[in-house]
């Protein structure tokens, strides 16, 4: 019998979601390669060393921690089996007011409720408890219905089980909106409502679905793994390895190779020249730079080029050679004018006057990241992206957008003045709030800019977060997985469903290794052979449902009964045709008033009557008569 033909897959990028993504298919068959054009693996989650600091370039906390876990079974292995040590942050944050006050949040409910009831009193509390309620069902049903399922379609938000919990996810209010409805002051509206910074959002537009970190983090807590939060990636490139996986670093792909006559994605074509052939191509760089740099031109990628994105940032890594004790693990520094200073960066696309900002002291956790006696601190100040000229996509100043101040940024000659005037603000803003001066006690200083993000990992304009989460930009809206215009090929990262973030990113890398399986098959399954369900670990969620159940093994299905289908799977099929039905009545109705409306503006009062009547038949003369004097006079 002669040998299988294993089939192949390249992976264009050593992020989070390609290396998750590789190990996976390597997992299930396939001979994978990933090929990065840095010298290092991680992209964003990767580490800056110097003279024995270590600082986390990009991601410093680990929020839903089941997802990381999730991942690591799914391969075979788990976290501490590959030496990952995760420590609990306690509290979660302190923050920081312009007035002097601090304020902790913390997973310890006797310790909020003494918080909340400092400011809000015992109704406070209580009021506080309602808001964890809401967001615990945002998680609960984002993680179900949005994380674990594509979205290739308009018609996919009518599927029945997200249709009936997309209005419970608030996608049409802001985060800000829901935390006034529970928080009565402007303190703790504040402090519940910053984490949309983690998005690239403002809280005043970031939907409310997205209170869901602020359940994470105060029921999950926040963690770090020791070594640096690299130190997950690292396993999971040690872990890919270990299945067959072949890294090749310092190694820029010119071009995805495609044949039009097929419509499919063949393969990559090197800086160098060389062209590596595959079965399948996975892009887990950004996705409009790969849209305009590595793509034939086409209209898709024009369109991805004119939609909202996130934000950039401004990143100091400070060495010091003391330790600042009145500063913890995560630590929050809110400006007094908050909203202004939201609108400045997600409006106005430039640097706050008045910036609030984020300091990580990794030492504070991990004592190995800092000479003892000593600390190192990561700062994050969101700013604006560059400005349209510095996209990738041509001729972006011309095309459509929904916001034409999208196109606005800041310009890159003017980001060295811009540096020394953040860290002036940030380091007065430490004094003043921390009492003692941190300026003499910096012995280096490494910086990340919209331009050095843009350069280093070909981020867009330099926003670090990829396309914008409004809910335009989400479930259907936002760009799938699985390529539209190349067979063969599928994409991974911030900017695809389900969205930015590193456990939202893995989800996303089983999403598309199961979808590819799906397609294609396994990769040591016969060329002929693709079987649903044929995936090397639990699918979905079904592994997290087990462990609350108390369970093992997979969670039997209930089959149909002699009678037919269950009740459940004729519930189903029934809303299934209302929701048809509705989508018929709805188009129906909108041509209906289309034509009514364009008839009665070029003033052919005839014309309207006459399709009102046809309309509305049922209703007779009389609704005739009162819109033809409505409509006509």
């Amino acid at each position: 019998m002669s040998e299988k033909r294993r089939r192949t897959a390249i992976v264009v990028g050593a992020g989070a979601g390609g290396i998750a993504t590789a190990a996976r298919l390597a997992k299930a068959g396939y001979k994978v390669t990933v090929v990065e054009k840095n010298s290092f693996t991680g992209g964003r989650c990767s580490l800056i060393h110097k003279d024995g600091y270590r600082f986390d370039q990009g991601p410093s906390l680990l929020l839903l921690p089941g997802m990381f876990h999730e991942t690591f079974t799914d391969l075979g292995t788990s976290l501490a089996a590959e030496g990952v040590t995760l420590v609990k942050s306690e509290p979660n944050y302190q923050l920081f007011f312009h007035d002097g006050e601090t304020l902790s949040l913390s997973t310890d409910t006797a310790a909020m409720k003494r918080t909340i009831e400092t400011y809000e009193g015992k109704e406070g509390f209580e009021r506080y408890l309602s808001f964890l309620s809401e967001s615990h069902r945002h998680y609960e049903y984002s993680v179900e219905h949005v994380l674990r399922k594509t979205f290739p379609s308009f018609l996919s938000l009518l599927r029945p089980s997200v249709f009936r919990v997309l209005l419970a996810l608030h996608p049409f209010e802001s985060i800000w909106t829901r935390a006034s409805l529970y928080f009565k002051t402007e303190r703790l509206r504040r402090a519940f409502t910053f984490g949309s910074m983690y998005m690239g959002m403002s809280p005043f537009d970031a939907p409310g679905t997205y209170s869901l970190l602020q359940y994470t983090e105060l029921a999950e807590g926040i963690w770090y793994p020791l070594g640096g939060f690299h130190a997950i990636l690292d396993a999971l490139v040690r872990v890919g390895t270990r299945l067959g996986v072949t890294y090749r670093l310092s190694t820029p792909v010119s071009s995805i190779t495609t044949d039009p006559s097929t419509r499919r994605a063949t393969g990559v074509t090197l800086s160098s020249g060389e062209t590596l052939q595959a079965d399948v191509t996975i892009i887990n760089a950004d996705l409009i730079y790969a849209h305009n740099a590595l793509l034939p031109p086409s209209p898709r990628s024009l369109s991805l080029g004119s939609r909202p994105t996130s934000c950039s940032s401004l990143s100091f890594y400070w060495a010091l050679d003391t330790t600042i004790p009145e500063l913890k693990a995560h630590n929050i520094f809110l400006a007094e004018k908050y909203r202004e200073s939201f609108d400045q960066i997600f409006k106005a696309h430039s640097l706050p006057a008045d910036p609030s900002f984020y300091v990580n002291v990794p030492s504070r956790l991990d004592p190995s990241a800092a000479p003892a006696g000593k600390d190192a601190l990561v700062v994050l100040l969101p700013c604006g992206h560059l400005p349209a000229e510095w996209s990738s996509s041509p001729h972006l100043p011309s095309s459509t957008t929904t916001d034409a101040n999208d196109l606005k940024g800041i310009p890159a000659d003017t980001l060295p003045a811009l540096i020394n005037t953040a860290r002036s603000s940030i380091l007065h803003t430490l004094e003043s709030r921390l009492g003692t001066s941190i300026a003499p006690h910096i012995i280096h200083e490494s910086i990340n800019t919209p331009l050095t993000w843009r350069e280093k990992f070909n981020l867009d304009r330099g926003a670090i977060l990829g396309l914008s989460h409004d809910f335009f930009n989400v479930l259907s809206f936002r760009p799938q997985p699985k390529s539209a215009e190349w067979e063969g090929l599928w994409f991974v990262g911030a900017s695809t469903h389900p969205g930015t973030g590193v456990p939202i990113v893995l989800a996303g890398g089983k999403m598309v290794a199961e979808e590819i399986i799906d397609t294609l098959g396994r990769g040591d399954s016969d060329s002929g052979q693709k079987r649903r369900g044929g995936v090397p670990w639990v699918r979905g969620g079904e592994v997290s449902r087990r462990a609350k159940r108390g369970k093992s093994g997979y969670a039997p299905r209930r089959m149909d009964t002699a009678a037919g289908l269950e009740g459940r799977d004729v519930v189903r099929a029934f809303m299934w045709m209302v929701w048809a039905a509705l989508v018929v009545l709805a188009a129906v109705g909108a041509w209906f008033v289309w034509e009514i409306m364009v008839m009665a503006v070029f003033g052919d009062c005839a014309g309207v009557v006459g399709s009102l009547a046809g309309a509305c038949e049922w209703g007779g003369a009389v609704k005739v008569a009162v819109f033809r004097m409505v409509l006509c006079r």
